[in-house]
């Protein structure tokens, strides 16, 4: 059924897959959660109303059984005293009982078999159901750490970005002179500043 796929869907889906904002994707899976609730409380309904059927067709079949056994009897009894019009008479009231309590019969099993079709899904749908709801609860529970660990990197807020900034600037900040590069070619070149030149030197 659509509902539960639907909401199979959801719960295993990237948050961003699906909508902008955790806020509207915490609104939609409760929105399908009670959508799937509604659905199995509907059927639930039907099942009821299907048991309630079969339950007044039971009590009708079994007086229409009785009385067209009567008639039946009424049959038997004019033939045996071989009353011939008699025998006519009951007949004619035996058949329409006899069709009515066909049709009774042929009624209750249509009513057995979408009985046993709806209660073959229900079952089913209360199952994903009973499923799909600890899953629900823990998505809307941890919606933050859901969304880190399948789109990690893209929530970045300015703060964050200004202190990284900060930092390659002092990082980058110019060294003394003391700190030269060694590799500058024109270090060997420099006169020596140490008092030991200086001494040599004078």
């Amino acid at each position: 059924m659509r509902v539960f796929e639907r909401m199979g869907r959801l719960v295993r889906a990237d948050a961003h897959g699906l909508m902008d904002q955790l806020e509207e994707r915490s609104l939609v899976l409760r929105q399908h959660l009670r959508e799937a609730e509604s659905e199995v409380e509907r059927k639930q309904v039907a099942l009821e109303a299907l048991d309630e059927q079969r339950r007044a067709l039971a009590e009708q079949g079994q007086r229409l059984e009785a009385r067209v056994a009567e008639l039946d009897a009424d049959v038997e009894l004019a033939l045996a005293g071989e009353d011939a019009d008699l025998a006519r008479y009951a007949v004619r009231r035996l058949l329409p009982k006899k069709s009515a309590l066909a049709a009774l019969f042929a009624r209750a099993a249509e009513l057995e078999a979408r009985r046993g079709r709806l209660a073959e899904r229900l079952d089913s749908q209360r199952a994903e159901l009973a499923e799909l709801r600890p899953r629900v609860r823990v998505a809307l529970a941890t919606p933050d750490i859901a969304a880190a660990v399948e789109s990690p990197g893209e929530w970045v807020t300015d703060e964050e970005v200004e202190l990284e900034l900060l930092r390659r600037r002092a990082s980058g900040a110019p060294r003394s002179a003391a700190a030269a590069d060694p590799r500058d070619p024109t270090a060997a070149r420099r006169p020596s500043t140490s008092p030991r030149d200086r001494e040599e030197g004078s």
